[in-house]
This record gives C-alpha cells, sequence and structure tokens, in this order.
C-alpha cells in the first residue's frame, strides 16, 4: 500500500469529519494504530475524495460483517430492514407480487430512489418485471462482505441518478489470504396461541394449525480461497456459495390461517373471495346462488378461504460465485477486476385460479350440464324459456381441483467489473473502470385457467349423437374442447383441467454498462489552499458514460390477458436510454487551528445529459465542523435528480389491480349518490353495487415516454458528541429533510375515485370506468386509470440519532452499547400540484400509505465482549405504533378502526472464537416469539398473511447457528 508524503505528514486533528459508527473515541483508538505515523488513505462512501480513513459531513451508517453474522441471516435484506432509516421492499415474504427479488428502500421512498453499489459501482436492474427495477440484493454474497455503508439523502452529484433517498454501498473483501468455509443453518418456531383468530377460523368451520411448529428452514453453504502474487504485488480472492429455503405456508400460523377482517362489530373474522369452488352464478344484484350436489342453492355468504395455500415464505434456492483480483502493474498502476454469477430461483404460490366472474360468458338456459331443478332456478323461475340466455348473470369457480397458482421466478446475473488506477504523483491519483451488468429473466406461471376456454367450455350442447360437448366442437372452431362440468359437486375431471390449465411464460433482461473515470487530486504542494491553511484543495475530475436496456417479453397468454387468475394483460417492455455525465468534488478546508479546530467546506457538482432529450444538473453543499476534538457538527444541501426508469418511459397501458375499498358499494356507500354518479353510479345501482371481499380492484397502469426528471432538495444538520467526562460515550445526531419535486409515480387509484366523486374533478372522473351492467371496479371490462406521471411532491423528514457507549468491566472485559433510531416527523404525498398532501407518518392504510409508516423506529445492542474470546450480543427492536389512515371529503384525516400496536423484538446471539481457525456462532431472534399486528383485508403485495411480514417478524422465533472454518 502506498502513502503520499502529504499523508504521512497530516495531522489527524485538521481531518474533518467522523465515522457515524464508530464516533470520536474510537476513532483515535485507530489513529494510534498506526505504529510509524502512516495515516492510510481511502475512499468513503459520499464522495471519491480520498480521505485519511474518514468520512465528511454526509451521515453514513455502516454495518459491519461481524454484525451480519450475529444476526445469522442468510438473506442480506433482512439486517437492512432492521435498520431504522430502512423500510422493506420486495422480501422473501412477498407472494402475491413476487418479482423473485431483494430490494432495499431508504427513507420510503421506493427501491427505485435508492442506488445500490458495489464498491462503489453500480448494480444492474434486478429484474425486468413491475416492480423490480431494483437492484437485486441476491447478487451480494454475504460471505464476502467486509462492510455495508448506508449513506441516506440524495448523492447523485457523487454517483448519478436514482440516489434521491441515498446510497447501500457494498464493500467487499478484497485482500483476503487462506481458505474459508461458512456454514449457516436456521429455522422458524412459533407457538399457535392466538385466542381471537383461532375462534374466527374455528367459527368459519376452517381448520387451524397444530399448537407449536416448526419451519422455515434455511442453509447456506459458502467457500473462499484468497491467495497473494509471489512477487506480493497482487491478490486473488474467489467464492462460492449456496443457499436453500424452506417454503411457510400461511396455513401453519393461526393468524393467518384464514383471510381476516373485522365485522360489523369490529371484531376478527375470517373472510376471503367470493369466487368459491362451490361454483356460483350472480347478478351481483338480487340473484346469487351456488352449487350443492346438482341444484342451485342460496350462496348465503359464503366464501372461499384463500390464505392457507399462500406462501408466507417463498421458497429459494441460490448460487453465487465470482472473483476479485488486483495486481500492481508498476508503481504508478493497479489493475483490478471483479466477476460475479449469480443463480436465483423462487417461486411465489397463491390461491388457486378460477373463473373469476369473466365477461362475455353466456348462461343458456338449454345447457344440458343443467338438472331440471337448476334450469327452474336459473331460467323458469325468472321468466325466460329453454331456448333464452340468462343475461346479467357471471360465473364465479375456484380452480380447487387444479391447485395452487404457482409463480416460478428464476434471475441469472453476470457481472464484472475491469479498471486501473494508481498514482500520477504524490499528489494526484485515478480511477478508470468499465462495468457491465446482466440480469436474465425466466418467468413459467404454472396452473391458470384460460379465460378463452372457460367460456367455451361452459357453453355445452348435445352433439348428432346425444353426447355433451362443446359448441366449438360442433361448430368447428375448437375441436379439442371438453365441457367444464361445474354445475355438479365432484364432477370436474383432469380431462376438463387438461383442457383449461395454460401455462404463461415471459423472458426478459436487463443490462448496464457503466464507464467511468476520474482523477483526484491534493493540491497542498501547488499552494492551493485557503489562507492561514496548512491543508491543500481537494478535487476530482471526471467522465462517464452509461447505458441502461430493459427487455421484457411475455407471451401470448400473458399479452391477451387470457390469464384468469392475471388481473389482466401483461405487455411487454422493450427501451434504452443512454446518459453521458461530467462530475466533480471540491474538499476545501477554510480553517485550522482557530476558533475552530477546523472548517472545511465540500462540493460536489455532476452534469447529465440523457438520450431521452432531458439535461440535470445535481451539485451538493456541505459543511463539517470540528470545533474541539470531541464536538463537531456539520450540514449539507444536496440536489438530487431522478430520471425516469425504462419501465415508467417505456411502459404501454396494460390492466393491473389496485387495493382498497370502492365507497360507492354496499348497501350504504359512504358516499352520496351524487358523489357516486360523477364515478358512473346509475340511480338503480346506488346501494347494491357489491364490494370485492378480497379487496381488489381493476386498474389500467402504464408509462409516459415524455416523464420529466424528478429533482430532490436534501438538507441535512448534525452533530457529533464526544464528552470528555464520559470516556467512551459517543452521541451522533442528525436532522434530515427531502423533498422530491414532480415526484415520477402514480396517482393512488383510491384518491382519482376521491378527486372525481367528492373534487368533480372531470379529469380524474373520466379515468374511471365502471360495469355498466352493475357499476362494478373489480369485474372484467372495469377499472380506474392511472398511469406514471410527474405528480405534485413527496416529502419526508426526521431525525437519526445514533448513541454509542464503551465500558470496561477489568478482569470481565467490556461492555458496548449501541442505540440507533430514526424519528419520522414527516412522510407527506401530494398528488397534485396545489392539492392535499396526505402525510402517512405514523399510520398505514390500503390505498393511499398502504405500508406503516412508524414515527419511530430504534434498536439497542448490548454486547459483552467477555475475556474468554467469546461475544454475547444482545438486541431489542423497536417498531412504533401506526393508526390507520382516514380522511372525510374535507381532507380532515383521523385514526380508522384499527391501529397496528408497537413492537419490540428481542434477539440473543453468542459468538465464540474456539481456536485460531474456528468460529462458532448461535442465536435466537425474537426470543419470546412475539406474533406480528394484524391487518384485515392487508393490502395485497405489501401485506402477506394479514400483516407486513417485511416490516414485522412474521413467523415467530428464528434459531440459527454456523460456524466458520479459516485456514
Amino acid at each position: 500500500m502506498r502513502y503520499s508524503k502529504l499523508s504521512q505528514s497530516i495531522k489527524t486533528s485538521l481531518i474533518a469529519g467522523s465515522i457515524l459508527t464508530t464516533g470520536f473515541s474510537q476513532l483515535a483508538a485507530a489513529e494510534e494504530a498506526g505504529a510509524d505515523g502512516k495515516v492510510e488513505r481511502i475512499e468513503v462512501t459520499g464522495s471519491r475524495i480520498k480521505r485519511i480513513a474518514l468520512e465528511g459531513a454526509s451521515p453514513v451508517t455502516t454495518v459491519t460483517a461481524e454484525d451480519i453474522k450475529v444476526a445469522g441471516i442468510t438473506r442480506i435484506e433482512d439486517i437492512l430492514n432492521d435498520m431504522p432509516a430502512i423500510f422493506a421492499g420486495q422480501t422473501s415474504g412477498t407472494s402475491n407480487g413476487s418479482t423473485g427479488t431483494a430490494t432495499v428502500d431508504l427513507r420510503n421512498l421506493g427501491p427505485e430512489r435508492t442506488l445500490v453499489l458495489v464498491n462503489g459501482r453500480r448494480l444492474p436492474s434486478g429484474s425486468p418485471t413491475q416492480g423490480g427495477i431494483g437492484a437485486d440484493l441476491n447478487q451480494i454474497p454475504a460471505a464476502l462482505v467486509k462492510r455495508v455503508d448506508v449513506l441516506t439523502g440524495g448523492s447523485s452529484a457523487t454517483y448519478g441518478s436514482d440516489a434521491i433517498g441515498g446510497v447501500v454501498n457494498f464493500i467487499l473483501k478484497d485482500d483476503f489470504e487462506g481458505f474459508q468455509f461458512e456454514y449457516q443453518t436456521g429455522l422458524y418456531q412459533h407457538n399457535n396461541d392466538h385466542d381471537e383468530m383461532q375462534a374466527a377460523v374455528a367459527a368459519r368451520g376452517f381448520e387451524n394449525p397444530e399448537s407449536s411448529v416448526t419451519d422455515g428452514r434455511s442453509e447456506e453453504f459458502s467457500i473462499m480461497f484468497g491467495a497473494n502474487s509471489a512477487d506480493g504485488r497482487g491478490n486473488v480472492v474467489a467464492y462460492a456459495s449456496y443457499r436453500e429455503i424452506d417454503a411457510v405456508t400461511q396455513n401453519n400460523r393461526d393468524f393467518s390461517a384464514c383471510a381476516m377482517d373485522l365485522d360489523a362489530d369490529g371484531n376478527r373474522a375470517c373472510f376471503g373471495s367470493g369466487t368459491i369452488p362451490d361454483g356460483r352464478l350472480t347478478n351481483f344484484d338480487d340473484f346469487d346462488v351456488k352449487v350443492a350436489g346438482n341444484e342451485f342453492v342460496p350462496r348465503d355468504g359464503t366464501l372461499f378461504n384463500y390464505g392457507p395455500l399462500n406462501y408466507f415464505q417463498r421458497p429459494d434456492k441460490r448460487k453465487t460465485m465470482g472473483m476479485i483480483a488486483h495486481y500492481d502493474l508498476n508503481d504508478k498502476a493497479t489493475v483490478y477486476t471483479e466477476l460475479s454469477y449469480m443463480d436465483n430461483r423462487t417461486v411465489a404460490q397463491i390461491a388457486p385460479s378460477g373463473a373469476f366472474f369473466p365477461g362475455g360468458v353466456d348462461i343458456k338456459c338449454n345447457n344440458p350440464l343443467f338438472s331440471d331443478q337448476q334450469v327452474k332456478v336459473l331460467c323458469t323461475d325468472r321468466g325466460l324459456g329453454i331456448n333464452d340466455s340468462a343475461e346479467g348473470i357471471f360465473v364465479g369457480k375456484r380452480n380447487v381441483e387444479g391447485g395452487p397458482r404457482q409463480d416460478d421466478l428464476r434471475h441469472t446475473s453476470t457481472r464484472y467489473v475491469v479498471g486501473v488506477k494508481g498514482e500520477i504523483n504524490d499528489s494526484w491519483t485515478y480511477d478508470a473502470y468499465a462495468n457491465f451488468g446482466e440480469v436474465s429473466f425466466v418467468q413459467t406461471y404454472q396452473n391458470d385457467l384460460s379465460k378463452t376456454n372457460i367460456a367455451r367450455a361452459l357453453d355445452a350442447v348435445k352433439d348428432d349423437q346425444g353426447n355433451i360437448v362443446c359448441r366449438s366442437v360442433v361448430e368447428g372452431y375448437d375441436t379439442n374442447c371438453v365441457p367444464w362440468n361445474i354445475f355438479e359437486t365432484g364432477k370436474v375431471t383432469q380431462e376438463q383441467l387438461d383442457y383449461l390449465i395454460i401455462p404463461l411464460y415471459s423472458r426478459g433482461g436487463t443490462k448496464s454498462t457503466q464507464i467511468s473515470g476520474y482523477v483526484a487530486g491534493d493540491l497542498t504542494d501547488y499552494d492551493i489552499m485557503i489562507p492561514g491553511t496548512t491543508t491543500g484543495v481537494g478535487v476530482v475530475l471526471g467522465l462517464e458514460h452509461r447505458k441502461e436496456t430493459l427487455t421484457f417479453n411475455p407471451d401470448r397468454n400473458f399479452q391477451t390477458g387470457d390469464g384468469a387468475g392475471q388481473g389482466g394483460e401483461t405487455l411487454p417492455v422493450n427501451g434504452e436510454y443512454e446518459v453521458d455525465e461530467f462530475f466533480t468534488e471540491l474538499n476545501i478546508p477554510l480553517l485550522e487551528d482557530s476558533f475552530v479546530d477546523s472548517l472545511t467546506l465540500e462540493l460536489a457538482y455532476r452534469y447529465s445529459d440523457y438520450s431521452t432529450g432531458h439535461s440535470t444538473d445535481t451539485y451538493k453543499t456541505a459543511f463539517d465542523v470540528r470545533i474541539t476534538d470531541g464536538l463537531g457538527v456539520r450540514a449539507s444541501y444536496q440536489r438530487a435528480v431522478r430520471a425516469g426508469n425504462i419501465r415508467e418511459l417505456f411502459r404501454p397501458p396494460g390492466q393491473g389491480l389496485w387495493n382498497g375499498v370502492d365507497p360507492c358499494s354496499g348497501e350504504s356507500p359512504a358516499l352520496t349518490f351524487e358523489q357516486c354518479a360523477r364515478t358512473g353510479v346509475t340511480e338503480e345501482q346506488y346501494g347494491s353495487i357489491g364490494a370485492n371481499p378480497a379487496g381488489q380492484y381493476n386498474a389500467i397502469n402504464g408509462g409516459f415516454k415524455d416523464l420529466e426528471p424528478e429533482v430532490s432538495d436534501t438538507y441535512s444538520y448534525g452533530v457529533l458528541w464526544s464528552p470528555e467526562a464520559i470516556e467512551g460515550l459517543d452521541i451522533v445526531i442528525d436532522y434530515f429533510d427531502i423533498s422530491v419535486e414532480k415526484a415520477i409515480q402514480k396517482i393512488p387509484e383510491a384518491i382519482v375515485h376521491r378527486n372525481c366523486a367528492v373534487n368533480n374533478d372531470q379529469e380524474s372522473c373520466d379515468l374511471i370506468q365502471r360495469l355498466p351492467s352493475n357499476g362494478s371496479l373489480f369485474i372484467d371490462g372495469s377499472a380506474i386509470t392511472s398511469m406514471d406521471r410527474n405528480v405534485g411532491y413527496v416529502e419526508t423528514s426526521g431525525i437519526d440519532y445514533d448513541i454509542s457507549y464503551r465500558y470496561d468491566i477489568n478482569d470481565l472485559g467490556a461492555l458496548r452499547f449501541s442505540l440507533k433510531g430514526t424519528w419520522l416527523d414527516k412522510f407527506a404525498t401530494q398528488n397534485y400540484p396545489g392539492e392535499f398532501a396526505d402525510d402517512c407518518a405514523g399510520y398505514w392504510d390500503r390505498g393511499i400509505c398502504e405500508k406503516p409508516v412508524p414515527e419511530l423506529r430504534q434498536n439497542l445492542v448490548t454486547t459483552w465482549i467477555t475475556p474468554w474470546d467469546a461475544n454475547i450480543t444482545a438486541t431489542v427492536r423497536y417498531y412504533g405504533e401506526v393508526d390507520e389512515y382516514t380522511k372525510d371529503e374535507n381532507n380532515v384525516v383521523s385514526n380508522g378502526p384499527t391501529t397496528l400496536k408497537a413492537m419490540t423484538y428481542f434477539d440473543l446471539a453468542a459468538t465464540w472464537n474456539a481456536t485460531d481457525n474456528i468460529t462458532l456462532r448461535a442465536g435466537i431472534n425474537n426470543l419470546f416469539d412475539v406474533s406480528p399486528p394484524l391487518v384485515p383485508n392487508g393490502p395485497s403485495g405489501e401485506a402477506n398473511g394479514n400483516t407486513y411480514p417485511g416490516q414485522y417478524d412474521a413467523l415467530g422465533r428464528y434459531l440459527f447457528a454456523g460456524a466458520t472454518f479459516t485456514f
């Protein structure tokens, strides 16, 4: 490792900044470690200016390799989601709407606004699917992680677009020598003792799980080999890992054994889907029957319990391998490379498909599958003759005979980096690299039914020989058709299923090419410095070219929306864009040894020119003040931008689903007739529109090629204090305020509906299409349209705090305490410029806030560093209370009926260096098996199993053990 003359001579007391997680006391110890007086220059997240093992004015939280091991995780996203500033993105607990990836979401601004780096260089988009644009953390080999730097707040001036919420930078080991084998295993154990839910399940006649369950086993094996070159000028580290995680279904937990909602008295009750296994015919008004034997009988509220078969934890198999290497060609140039490969396959499972009341199905009175009683109920009693058709009747039938829907998702990624870096002279360094990333995506959707085939199979007639066949067979346009006999219990056959069930396939991928180079200078030797200081200006000058490509090609069945359980058509997306950028940074010491120890000004600027016709300017101004050795303050302002990604720009309009409630449904609608009429409700329909028990309604969503880049302003103010009177105590407090103007996102469909009904906004009313026959918003032919657009703004603000203390206990070692938390003051979204902004801080709901946004999240970690080569760590995780977000027509916000109580989890772990070569570890997370708070009719995709598995410990007590063997 080389050091410049400046690095060897500069006084550490003049350095601005401090590493957030170490504080001043530990920093001093680190500085004393260099016996030869040399201090290494490193690059830290947030700036490319080399610093002396310190970071500057931007708050950075660090997760170490030891933190990951103590947490006992096999999924890197799990430990990140426990950090107070991070909200869960895609996790293993996502089933309905899963992309098969794992993403990170800083400040709840969305994975698309969080930039993920490996050694300071971008990861490609994780998946070409809707919701999968964020980088996939499955690509990160946990065994190779040295540390994870989490920089909160905009950092586009340093790293480019997408860093609105901040940056997560994975620093990998690049100097390992030897051989290492690691094994990690874990499983969940839960005691089913939720009396209210067990009573609700039993009241519906559903089955409760066993009192104690053990499941969800995970295993990971990894090997790592590192060697130095014979001449000592290079190093290569190679690794490989294999991970396998077992599925957990919702029927194994009493609180998820049915789809839970609240009854009229506010008690927990099992609800479900109106698409039932019995077979159902209805006009969603005055006619509603189900099949019993070979008769039609009143449905009497029968619902299907769709929860038990859903995956609470998806099964997963992942393989990774790769290599990191560098070699010093000479004193001026070091070549380096990073090669990585990941193959991840997971399956998302939800309830069986079926006939979800498709439009266009003619119910003929002379259908030969009908019994006489059925003809009488459907036709004769309703004034229809044998040759007539029942109009306005919809058929529902859950395909329990064919099994649950399974979405088989596979992502294979390759990434390689080649570069050269070195010192031009004692004052200048350089780094130039090419970073190529590619993700290949394969999707196979199984056990769905064809809408086309459903319609043909329900239209049965007799042929000339008296056989019951499909009309399409007689008329010759589909001779493979087999009548679907849902009109008599137990008559569905495998032959019928073989005709109805269709596979759906999609293929695609993402590609990212980043070519970047910069020079970093220390201008001390040129005497370019502020008078009165001895440290010169630090400068970075760089250029970057980046190209992003996305392809998503679903098959014909996807594109036509023929899959009955898809909610609509899935359309192809193909697009690319390029961006050329210039960036620069300045680090200017303003004062030294004056009335403050040091005052440093940090400046950064980046100009970006996009092939989509837009150009952007991003910049940063920050001050870092070291008042004394134990007291510092910092302040920063950052302008960050995010250009629309390929899906936001090029995705064609297609049908999807939105979570919520139609306020014009039910016998006593929440809105007046005049208000509902604006949304398309007729006087005859008012008070008789059925609500969807599953809480999902149709939407039409898509991208918009003329989106403007969104712009954010981030303000941050911090205090760093290490009081001399209390040795070992370090306190860091930072205030943040992030405002995203012209935010790129769709307007929530519930807001579109409200803006039409309550505000009489004609533009919003034009986006609502109810089914003409009955006013529904969840049956084929109805939808609320909401395309991606530049909305008003998204703003969040609050306070981060990090308090650490180390206390020596003589011969018994030491105690180390760390309290990290975030108090959230605001999380507001304005969906229309000038309109009311919904502030979700402290709230959750189904259609606007959706996921819980607690005002307070914090972790208290206590570690006993024993003198016997063992550490014992106890962690208390706190997730604050959230109320249900409701507002009236005057935008008066109040608390709804459901409050998700605050949750406190206790974790316990221990590590033991058994020998110089063997380290053992074990622990229990959620020690007391605390059940998660339950969400009635939770928003699909965000919620699963009547809770939010990404935010809360959904599966119970987690026990783990692992070992590391190093030689």
